[in-house]
């Protein structure tokens, strides 16, 4: 992809995605003259950006006489062009300040998405760590009501997460106790995606006590409900986002049906949170419009970077129009990502 470019093509490359990036107006040949000191003519810019849109990195808006990047010239300028910006003193400062005083999973996410929204002028997102590697260190039963049962899991990770189990009437003490030590005698020490995947072979014929096996099919039954908890409390099932005005007062926003087609996005946590699951464990990714699996995303760019707490993986970062300044917002999110996991360990 990139050796097909030379060294003046990619030179006239960069120059255009970085004015582009900085006017959010289509770059013209003495725009770009100008950014090499007259060095080169406009004619030769001129023509060399005529190349590089029959290349396929630029083209040419009918209302313009300028050129865009397309996805393909801003996938050549993160992998080769793009030198990272340091993240300045008062930036970490401030990202540092927001999130030391925060020490639940859901805090600390919620203020990270917030603080890289306001420094980036983009979205902020970020997904809980999932769970389903969490190693179960043990868990209660405890009555909650005639036809219910409180199931509190705690986990090695330091997690605990409580569930609701409907039972069709009131369970014997006795019961409850003997299940729930059956329960920790099988499945502790075991992850999750273990224990939904397994639970029925564990479970064969452990029934302690007399009546105790309805309980029992009740756990093998609805495991995969029981145990796939969500990793955070947050709205939208482990998705947090930060504000989308900032975002919303982009150039690319600025009709009514690109400003809806934001909200629409903004609105489908579920189509968010698995664009994020696919970063989980992946460090540093940057995934460019017509890059990204679900069309709805077409228009957006996402860089996130991985984040630990223990042996459990989450994702950090922002989302926004394809033109954006990516050797600063590449620099924030990657700055974020560590104090965010050496806050949570």
């Amino acid at each position: 992809m990139v050796a097909s470019l030379n060294e003046r093509e990619r030179q006239v490359l960069e120059a255009v995605i970085e004015t582009y990036v900085e006017t959010a107006e289509p770059a013209g040949s003495r725009t770009i003259s100008k950014r090499f000191g007259h060095t080169l003519s406009a004619a030769t810019i001129r023509n060399t950006m005529s190349d590089l849109e029959e290349k396929g990195y630029l083209y040419h808006p009918h209302t313009s006489a300028g050129r865009i990047p397309t996805d393909l010239a801003y996938r050549v300028y993160v992998n080769s062009l793009m030198r990272l910006s340091q993240v300045s003193a008062s930036d970490s400062h401030q990202i540092r300040e927001e999130l030391a005083e925060r020490n639940a999973v859901d805090q600390i996410l919620e203020r990270a998405a917030q603080v890289l929204g306001v420094l980036t002028k983009e979205l902020g997102v970020a997904v809980g760590p999932t769970l389903d590697e969490a190693v179960l260190e043990r868990l209660e039963l405890l009555q909650a009501g005639s036809d219910r049962l409180l199931l509190v899991l705690t986990l090695k990770s330091g997690v605990v997460r409580t569930i609701f189990v409907e039972v069709p009437s009131r369970m014997a003490p006795e019961i409850v106790v003997q299940v729930a030590a059956v329960l920790n005698e099988r499945l502790a020490g075991l992850t999750l995606r273990e224990i939904r995947t397994t639970l029925s072979e564990r479970l064969r014929d452990a029934a302690p006590v007399p009546g105790s096996s309805d309980l029992l099919n009740i756990f093998i039954q609805e495991a995969d409900d029981l145990f796939d908890v969500p990793a955070t409390g947050a709205a939208g099932g482990g998705v947090v986002l930060g504000s989308a005005q900032l975002l919303a007062g982009q150039p690319e926003f600025a009709t009514k049906e690109r400003l809806q087609g934001l909200l629409e996005v903004t609105e489908r946590r579920d189509v968010l949170r698995e664009a994020l699951a696919r970063r989980l464990g992946q460090g540093l990714t940057i995934t460019i419009g017509s890059e990204h699996q679900d069309a709805s995303l077409a228009s957006f760019t996402l860089v996130t970077a991985s984040y630990r707490l223990g042996p459990l993986a989450g994702v950090i970062g922002v989302m926004g129009p394809t033109r954006m300044p990516y050797d600063k917002i590449v620099a924030l999110v990657d700055h974020t990502s560590r104090l965010v996991g050496e806050l949570l360990e």
